[in-house]
């Protein structure tokens, strides 16, 4: 949840009445299909080049159309909603994700007298009177909102994150009707892999509304990190925590795009970028629990030597701990096996890794098989030894690799295109969906930063264990 003060509108109530939102969504999904239907009776007789544009067009239409509707009604519909477009590429049509993306946008804070209300049936009159609050919300989302505040006793800054009345309890609920609103506007085909991935979506929700889970989870990464001087966690105060109430200190730092962190020397953005790929490298290689929410709003720069504080070096703060996953080495060592066969130029066991992922099988073609797994390894360019097959301006006078200029992603995308895999690719399990999309958040992380710098020393550390859990080098001003 982003931390920048937000002015706009605001409600006096979130509607989380099931029968009211599985109404709403029913009348929308019921009239959306009905709107399909007659598309395709009337479409039938167009030739195929017309039918697929009608049928795109059509496709457009009806996602903008239930995104309005689930904007209406806010709450956990929205996160879900939020959430579909980030992990759904795999499941769903590219118009559905576009228009799903457009959600990010319609956050509504909520009345402070409501908000207020929360925070005395959470933490108790007397308990609250212990602080001041801003009654401004900083940040706004689909499930809640953060206000910060001030300890009277002792001038102690924190901020309250205070979760939305009923969008716990609606979460099953909200969840089974947007799947369903897909099935009836006939956006989705359900399948073993859809269902698969919808669970995951249910069990992601349900840990983002256990704020009692993240209060813990964050204390443990701050614990985990307490010795690298490179990252700052909130510490959380239990005393004006609750099931619905998450209280911690308030950590000031500036966005990752805004003009004070782009401005820093080249040598510190790098730096910067350096502790974000490793902070990656310790969850998957030693902790096996990964902050899967490619947000940027849960990150913030604090740039040495402002407001009064001077370490000697830029650090990153580590906001909203909701989305952390934790995985088992049941799925995680074919991961790192292929990470593994990739830095070491090993087809044959990148290939084997795959198919233990079960999203590639030796029952293809052998030329789609290597094509697939060169893909795989193509997306560690930045981390291999062999630094000969990098593009000329991927890499400046000193040999070092250009995040932002390599245009990694999009190239890849195209190798990918120009292959004959996507008729053989399998959706992968559910849990590389929401791995991909970290990796890619971390490298957009990286990229945005402008950042240069070679990965290769940071893998070799962590693949062939070389102290992995100790702290490295400081981000020095």
């Amino acid at each position: 949840m982003s931390a920048s003060r937000r002015p706009g509108k605001s409600v006096s109530r979130i509607k989380t009445g099931s029968f009211e939102r599985r109404l709403s969504l029913t009348r929308a999904g019921l009239f959306a299909g009905t709107r399909m239907a007659s598309h395709m009776a009337t479409n039938w007789f167009s030739n195929r080049e017309k039918r697929e544009k009608k049928h795109r067009a059509m496709l457009s239409s009806q996602a903008r159309f239930l995104v309005d509707e689930l904007g209406q009604l806010k709450g956990s519909v929205v996160k879900i909603g939020q959430v579909m477009a980030l992990y759904g590429e795999h499941f769903l049509p590219d118009e559905v994700t576009e228009a799903l993306h457009t959600l990010e946008d319609q956050t509504t804070s909520l009345e402070w007298s409501a908000i207020e209300r929360v925070l005395k049936e959470e933490l108790g009159t007397a308990r609250l009177a212990e602080l001041e609050v801003d009654p401004e919300p900083i940040g706004a989302a689909s499930l809640g909102q953060v206000h910060r505040a001030v300890r009277r006793s002792d001038g102690l800054e924190l901020v309250l994150k205070v979760q939305y009345p009923g969008v716990a309890d609606a979460v099953d609920s909200d969840l089974n009707a947007v799947a369903q609103l897909l099935k009836i506007a006939r956006l989705v085909s359900f399948g073993p892999e859809f269902n698969d991935w919808l669970e995951e979506v249910r069990d992601m929700m349900h840990r983002e509304v256990d704020y009692r889970l993240e209060a813990r989870t964050t204390e443990k990464f701050r614990e985990m990190l307490t010795s690298d001087p490179r990252f700052i966690v909130p510490r959380v105060l239990q005393e004006y925590s609750s099931a619905h109430v998450i209280a911690s200190t308030y950590e000031h730092g500036h966005s990752v795009s805004s003009g004070p962190v782009k401005e820093l020397p080249l040598e510190r953005r790098s730096a910067l970028g350096k502790a974000a790929l490793e902070l990656f490298f310790r969850e998957l290689f030693v902790w096996g629990e990964i902050q899967t929410d490619p947000n940027f709003g849960n990150y913030r720069i604090r740039i040495a030597g402002e407001e009064g504080e001077d370490p000697g070096y830029d650090r990153i703060v580590l906001l909203d701990f909701g989305a952390v996953q934790s995985y088992s080495d049941r799925f995680l060592n074919p991961v790192r096996q292929m990470i593994q066969a990739s830095y070491e130029q090993d087809l044959e066991a990148v290939i084997d890794g795959g198919v233990k992922l079960r999203f590639m099988s030796l029952d293809w073609p052998r030329d789609v098989l290597e094509t697939f797994g060169n893909v795989c390894m193509s997306v560690l360019e930045p981390l291999a030894s062999d630094q000969d097959q990098w593009p000329d301006y991927a890499v400046n006078s000193h040999g070092e690799y250009r995040w932002k200029q390599s245009d990694l992603p999009s190239r890849v995308a195209r190798q990918a295109a120009r292959s004959a895999i996507s008729r053989y690719f399998r959706v992968p399990p559910k849990e590389f969906v929401f791995l991909n999309r970290k990796l890619i958040g971390v490298y957009t992380f990286v990229a945005v930063l402008h950042s240069e710098f070679n990965g290769e020393p940071l893998l070799r550390k962590y693949l062939y264990g070389d102290d992995a859990s100790a702290t490295s080098q400081s981000t020095k001003a």
